[in-house]
């Protein structure tokens, strides 16, 4: 539950006005700037705001998500234009210092940022459910769906073979498989279906693809695990035991950090934070504390 409520405001970017939300503002620590999933979800502040009881934590939406501006075309979403977009927000939000969160596909974000534009006013990163590469994404979601019944993987191929993903069968076996890899949580809470309605599917679709283990966007053969030497400011990833960023990929992320370090969450998939918060929140807390 939300311990507060978050102060709202608009900013205007070079592509557009951008919502942001802010919680804690005047609490003294570190703000912690936290980045949304997707490409296409929205910022959701359950649980992650609890964490504005020692620190500001402020939340945007990414252009064309949630309540942000829409303005570009699909051919214009791109990994480029949500870094300097991020870039925009840290300086007009005025954040002298800062730590970075973000969640999915926002990790992938966080990390091209530090990468590429190499800040020094940023003093740890969290990875949470981490997408920093989409081929051993892809080889984590192919080693799952093997553990699916053999009508279910028939199912998939076939789909991904004819590219007919609105088939219904395709889409009740995408639907278990979320039930097991994305939220396991039954029922789903309702803020994580309303994120997931107000999805905007042409971001998705244009950067990832038809479903999450189905990559056919402009975001296939990212791998950053190569450039994560780079960053070296502390790091802490997160994930699930049934995480679709799976463990052991994680632990492969953390020892190509130069500081990193890991947490997995028991019976707990990619919305780890939501389906065990109070172990999320410890873990944050405890990290966050340490790095200012």
């Amino acid at each position: 539950m939300l311990s507060m409520k978050g102060k709202e405001r608009y900013i205007m970017t070079e592509k557009g006005k951008i919502w942001t939300e802010t919680y804690g503002d005047d609490m003294p620590g570190t703000p912690l700037l936290v980045l949304h999933g997707g490409p296409g979800f929205k910022s959701m502040p359950q649980t992650v705001s609890e964490l504005a009881s020692e620190r500001p934590v402020i939340f945007y939406d990414q252009h064309g998500c949630g309540r942000s501006e829409s303005m570009l075309i699909s051919e214009e979403y791109s990994v480029f234009n949500y870094v300097k977009e991020l870039e925009d927000v840290i300086e007009k939000l005025g954040l002298k210092y800062l730590n970075l969160m973000g969640h999915s596909w926002g990790a992938m974000l966080a990390a091209e940022y530090l990468i590429k534009e190499k800040p020094d006013n940023v003093r740890s990163v969290i990875f949470s459910a981490p997408l920093l590469s989409v081929p051993m994404w892809e080889e984590d979601q192919r080693k799952y769906i093997s553990e699916l019944s053999c009508d279910d993987q028939r199912t998939i191929e076939e789909a991904e073979r004819t590219k007919n993903f609105e088939d219904s069968r395709y889409m009740e076996v995408m639907m278990k498989y979320y039930s097991l890899h994305v939220c396991r949580l039954d029922p789903w809470p309702d803020h994580f279906v309303r994120a997931l309605d107000d999805m905007n599917q042409d971001i998705y679709l244009s950067m990832w693809g038809p479903s999450e283990f189905t990559t056919t966007g402009t975001l296939k053969g990212a791998d950053l695990l190569p450039l994560l030497p780079q960053i070296s400011i502390p790091a802490l990833l997160i994930c699930g035991e049934h995480d679709e960023a799976s463990p052991k990929t994680v632990f492969r992320y953390r020892d190509a950090l130069c500081r990193g370090e890991a947490a997995v969450i028991p019976d707990a998939s990619h919305c780890h934070h939501i389906e065990k918060p109070e172990i999320f929140l410890a873990v944050v807390r405890n990290f966050l504390n340490r790095c200012g």
